[in-house]
């Protein structure tokens, strides 16, 4: 599509805080516009757990709260909890009704289980930028937790299965494509997830090959502590008129380093998106407004990646198999080092920047189908922003990280 045919729009930054597995914890949260919870709210979703964590998010000062399930939550999965909730509370039955209440009553936050929602800041004190979002609780299965699917260890394309009899394939096709945002309690497979070799990788394949359709700016997932961090993917778009059901190729990855990785620091944790933050061209949907950004330079968290090769979101599209990108662990002696990236990947420079406004925000239904804006994305981010960093059973204590905070530029509605 010609960028002539383009209505652009303008643009304000808006920040998200996004955290995952707090795990019963209620740790003080850094200001911003958007709060994103990514599961695993408690241990084992005990209505006293999800009352706690649900006040806790409630009392948050966010303009729009957006919260899914994880594995943990089991009362939050009902069919799950009816079969084997005795397992967990043999002598307090929680009724899972009454659990979901709590947040599905809830006047303040966003409640997503696999569905979609369209956001608008409204406040007057905010960005008044709007969103679309998606959030979905499943995971693979690992152990007999809640929200779980059945999934092959080859990555192959072997059918995938869950308990209610739905292929992993089928569980992702509900993404929209034109999301803005996604929201899933699991990371997609090779991509923060958990380790540099392909058994120490927990994420699914098959949300990894969505996301190479849907191409979402923001990705935010958890579940796996160790696997805290952010990586942005840079689409290689050969034909901008992909039709639907093509997967992108990734062209590069770069790795984030967090600016402020010490939990004792009161300096936040930012991956800064925006165009004023990142050395690249902006959406070709969106026009920068300027005005709206901060007239301070972001510090240089980053150094300029080597150069290499990217992976393969849809191995199909080449006549090569995927070869994974390599990751800070895997690199001695490269302090500060993103990652890898191709040569059409420019660096970026993601730093501290000032804070976005905060408010009430209203929620609107899901609207008509939008243009396809996936057509000319070039690249996603996936944060992966786990609050927990330690795992049961804690042999040195529990260890917390800090939330990720995100600033995007998004289109102005009002």
């Amino acid at each position: 599509m010609a960028m002539s045919s383009v209505s652009l729009r303008k643009t304000r930054r808006t920040r998200f805080v996004c955290i995952s597995d707090t795990h019963n914890a209620t740790i003080k949260l850094p200001k911003g516009d958007v709060l994103i919870h990514a599961g695993d709210l408690t241990n084992q979703g005990s209505y006293s757990e999800l009352s706690k964590a649900t006040q806790w998010l409630e009392s948050a000062d966010f303009e729009v709260k957006i919260v899914i399930a994880g594995n943990h939550d089991i009362t939050l999965d009902e069919d799950f909890y009816s079969q084997h909730g005795q397992t967990f509370h043999n002598k307090h039955p929680q009724d899972p009704v009454q659990c979901s209440s709590l947040l599905t009553s809830s006047r303040t936050i966003t409640y997503l289980r696999h569905s979609s929602a369209t956001i608008r800041l409204s406040n007057p004190a905010g960005p008044g930028t709007e969103f679309t979002v998606f959030g979905s609780p499943y995971s693979p299965r690992n152990g007999l937790w809640a929200f779980g699917y059945d999934q092959d260890s080859a990555t192959s394309g072997a059918q995938t299965v869950d308990t209610i009899g739905k292929s992993a394939s089928e569980i992702w096709a509900a993404i929209p494509r034109n999301i803005d945002i996604l929201v899933t309690h699991t990371p997609p497979h090779n991509h923060c997830d958990g380790g540099s070799d392909h058994n120490s990788q927990l994420g699914c394949e098959e949300l990894r090959k969505v996301i190479g359709r849907t191409r979402p700016r923001l990705h935010v997932c958890g579940h796996i502590h160790r696997a805290r961090g952010a990586e942005r993917v840079t689409w290689k778009l050969g034909n901008p008129d992909y039709e639907d059901g093509t997967c992108a190729e990734v062209a590069g990855v770069e790795y984030w380093e967090d600016p402020s990785p010490d939990s004792r620091s009161a300096k936040i944790s930012l991956v800064d998106l925006t165009d004023r933050g990142v050395n690249r061209s902006p959406d070709p949907w969106l026009a920068s407004n300027a005005a709206g950004l901060a007239e301070e330079n972001p510090s240089d968290n980053f150094n300029s990646p080597h150069q290499a090769g990217g992976s393969l979101i849809c191995p199909t599209l080449s006549g090569s198999e995927s070869q994974p990108a390599t990751r800070p662990s895997d690199r001695a002696g490269r302090d500060g080092d993103l990652g890898t990236r191709s040569n059409q990947s420019p660096g970026r420079n993601l730093g501290t920047g000032p804070l976005g406004s905060q408010g009430a925000g209203s929620v609107q239904g899901n609207p008509a189908e939008p243009p396809d804006r996936r057509i000319s994305r070039r690249e996603t981010c996936i944060v992966n922003c786990a609050i927990m960093a330690s795992n049961w059973p804690h042999p040195a204590g529990r260890r917390f990280n800090k939330p990720i905070v995100v600033d995007l530029d998004l289109p102005v509605w009002r």
